[in-house]
């Protein structure tokens, strides 16, 4: 144990002086600035020369093989490399630029294919150069995704695809798709599906953005009209997509469980942030006693939901298979989030409404937004009903209800 101990200690010094040369100052405080929603992605200067740094380091998938483009850390070393990132207000963009590809396709890839595939793959998405989007919900089929009617008809050579998807996140600025797809239509619904990789820089895919209520957006309709998939693009065997499609989906639930991937820095605390816009009694305390314990409950559930959710990876170490832990996280991460906009909203009053005009700060004009779009944690990546069926269905072993596909 004392060796090991050693081992982080010595990374911890190595982690600090790496990030002491190569970390551009200029860039504290600067994350958001790699959430683009929409339009062309344009990464230049010191935003630029970080990317790269990271990427030549394998640092941007810390926990990737270093074969294909990671950094070849422990769990726990890429825990204390995200502890002294955050110590200097670095961050790492890479999950952000690279779109679905960090935390959702990547690992599928990792786990399901090709010797081939991953040198193909893995290293454009950890040096964050290639940006991936995910087919999966379509127009009649959404919750009930067995059901999806997008097909892809074997030529010999490759696959031709047909077909329409939506709530593709990022389709508009993304380089390649993962997509489920029908490759059996005469047998159960959930039998005849595969999982394709796709280019979207061809002519028979065509996007279209939806907008929302919170102004820009990163979802489009995408049609698929005579496309091409490789046949070495096929992830998986062939019609066992449904296999790799849920193992896809844990991937993705666990990734919003844990905040954003690319955090770094010393964001304001919540009791800090009302404080100032509330004030405080003599005592140093908030002023307002319900607001105040209201907060201190908020703090205990992200807590809660932390812990729970290092134990949780803990006990998966090295498991691959599907479970339903995921589920929970992704319930508890919506009710910490949503209840933290709620209560920043509360915070601000009439100044965290604001949606344009000088007199409202940046951070002031971000709140609303942050609030109207953080509604559909509660939808995408699986909604909270169906979340909640899969925990009491194999978690606490009540009776299915619903009809099987």
């Amino acid at each position: 144990m004392a060796k090991a101990s050693e081992n982080l200690d010595s990374f911890r010094s190595e982690a600090r002086s790496w990030l002491e040369t190569n970390f551009p100052r200029s860039l504290v405080g600067r994350a958001s600035e790699y959430m683009v929603v929409e339009g062309e992605v344009r990464i230049e200067g010191d935003a630029l020369a970080w990317r790269q740094a990271l990427a030549s380091k394998g640092w941007g998938t810390p926990t990737w093989p270093r074969e294909y483009g990671g950094g070849g850390l422990s769990q726990l070393e890429a825990r204390v490399l995200q502890e002294e990132m955050s110590s200097v207000g670095a961050f790492n963009p890479i999950p952000l630029l690279a779109g679905m590809g960090v935390t959702m396709v990547g690992p599928t890839i990792l786990e399901y294919g090709t010797e081939d595939q991953k040198q193909r793959h893995l290293p454009g998405i950890a040096s964050g150069e290639i940006r991936w989007c995910l087919g999966y919900s379509e127009p009649n089929a959404g919750s009930d995704l067995a059901s999806l009617q997008t097909r892809a008809e074997d030529k010999g050579d490759y696959w031709e695809i047909n077909g329409q998807k939506v709530w593709t996140s990022g389709a508009d600025i993304s380089d390649w798709c993962g997509a489920l797809v029908r490759t059996d239509s005469k047998v159960a619904k959930r039998d005849g599906i595969s999982f394709v990789m796709l280019t979207m820089k061809q002519p028979g895919v065509r996007t279209r953005p939806i907008r929302l209520i919170s102004g820009a957006s990163p979802f489009c309709e995408t049609y698929f009209d005579n496309a091409r998939a490789e046949k070495t693009d096929l992830l998986g065997k062939l019609n066992d997509g449904w296999t790799v499609g849920k193992r896809l989906l844990q991937h993705e639930r666990a990734s919003q469980t844990g905040g954003n991937p690319a955090a770094g820095g010393r964001a304001e605390s919540l009791q800090d942030m009302a404080k100032r816009y509330v004030g405080a009694d003599e005592a140093g305390r908030l002023s307002d006693p319900d607001l105040r314990i209201r907060i201190a409950n908020h703090l205990m559930s992200a807590k809660a939901h932390n812990l729970t959710l290092a134990r949780i990876a803990a006990e998966a170490r090295g498991k691959a298979s599907v479970t339903a832990a995921a589920s929970i996280l992704k319930n508890s991460a919506t009710n910490v989030a949503q209840t933290r906009s709620e209560l920043t909203l509360e915070i601000m009053g009439h100044q965290g409404v604001g949606w344009e005009g000088e007199e409202f700060t940046g951070q002031e004009k971000e709140t609303v937004k942050t609030w109207l779009f953080g509604k559909a944690m509660s939808i995408y990546g699986g909604s909270f009903e169906v979340q909640n069926n899969i925990i009491s269905k194999n978690i606490l072993g009540l009776p299915e209800t619903t009809q099987k596909g």
